[in-house]
């Protein structure tokens, strides 16, 4: 598993879904905040240890979501995270959930880093931002 190709799996359970029997819309945002979590867990990062050592929080800023195909009780998702842009103090992500090769969901993501105590927009961590500078330019240099 590529850390700039990131992708964490996740089965859909009847409490997903809705009384149609698809997964509810909100789902899908829980589902691929699972994923970026095990993205960071993957670049070395423990939410809890950023909080309590860097003294940062990440927190959603904005997001965008294409719902295309709907998933179903029992389906097996991909969910692809891929990071897009890191800025001063927040980073931008594509996110794509996928069941059986077909897309489902298209999704882009900001999030922001903020101070823990004061929730205050800070930069990102040198530390972390150099893991993830490292990440998208090996993303580009993929792309090209």
């Amino acid at each position: 598993m590529s850390i700039h190709q990131f992708s964490w799996p996740v089965r859909v359970y009847y409490e997903d879904t809705d009384a149609g029997g698809v997964v509810y819309h909100s789902n899908y945002l829980n589902f691929m905040e699972r994923a970026r979590t095990e993205w960071l867990r993957a670049l070395g990062y423990e939410q809890t240890t950023v909080k309590d050592e860097l003294g940062v929080i990440i927190v959603v800023h904005s997001l965008s979501i294409n719902f295309k195909k709907p998933a179903r009780f029992n389906d097996m998702l991909e969910i692809h995270c891929k990071l897009a842009n890191v800025r001063h103090g927040s980073i931008e992500m594509a996110q794509t959930i996928i069941c059986d090769g077909v897309e489902l969901i298209q999704a882009h993501i900001k999030a922001a880093f903020v101070d823990a105590e004061t929730f205050r927009p800070v930069a990102i961590p040198n530390v972390i931002k150099q893991d993830m500078l490292k990440i998208q330019a090996v993303h580009l240099h993929v792309v090209k």
